[in-house]
């Protein structure tokens, strides 16, 4: 199972573009979006072709013309008016369940102090953006996975996004497809 994870698109038809065009590439499963996707948020730059109304619109389009099941979590800058516009719904958060890897969705910004999430049991994964900074490590057992930011990163990291697949997270350039991070839940992935 192939699963293309973006997060903290933040309005940017251009981000929207370019994860669609990954898409093409990779032919995942499925599509997780970590949230953060229409608003830019008020300390955030504007992101690179900010047209929030027309970035829903290419997901409607993209998701009429294939399909692709997604699953998407609510971000901090995802607003009840951002989620009416788009075509899919927002969870506060989700368990997903790909090649014996267990991963926990969530946004990120209600993690507790530390990043260490309560009842997460060795082995299993906590998958979140919110930061823009990509992440792929394993710390005590439990394993930490961040795609970056999809339109503004931050920490001199380029535009990203993520892949799971055979139990392991890789974190891609969105330009090029350079793999920036690797982390497996299963040795030998």
């Amino acid at each position: 199972m192939r699963l293309l994870i973006a997060s903290d698109i933040h309005g940017s038809l251009a981000a929207v573009r370019s994860l669609r065009a990954a898409a093409e590439r990779l032919n995942p499963d499925m599509l997780v979006l970590l949230g953060d996707i229409l608003y830019h948020g008020p300390r955030n730059r504007l992101p690179e072709e900010y047209a929030p109304a027309e970035a829903a619109l290419r997901f409607r389009e993209w998701l009429a013309e294939r399909s692709l099941p997604l699953m998407c979590v609510r971000g901090n800058c995802d607003a009840e008016v951002d989620a009416m516009m788009l075509p899919f719904p927002l969870a506060e958060s989700a368990w997903l369940f790909a090649d014996g890897a267990h991963i926990f969705a969530m946004h990120g910004h209600g993690l507790p102090a530390g990043g260490v999430f309560p009842g997460l049991v060795s082995g299993s994964a906590l998958l979140c953006g919110h930061t823009h900074i990509p992440r792929a490590e394993e710390r005590e057992g439990i394993h930490f996975w961040n795609p970056g930011s999809a339109s503004l990163p931050k920490g001199d990291f380029p535009r990203s996004y993520g892949v799971i697949e055979s139990g392991a997270f890789s974190v891609l350039a969105l330009a090029g497809g350079a793999e920036l991070m690797r982390d497996a839940v299963r040795s030998g992935a």
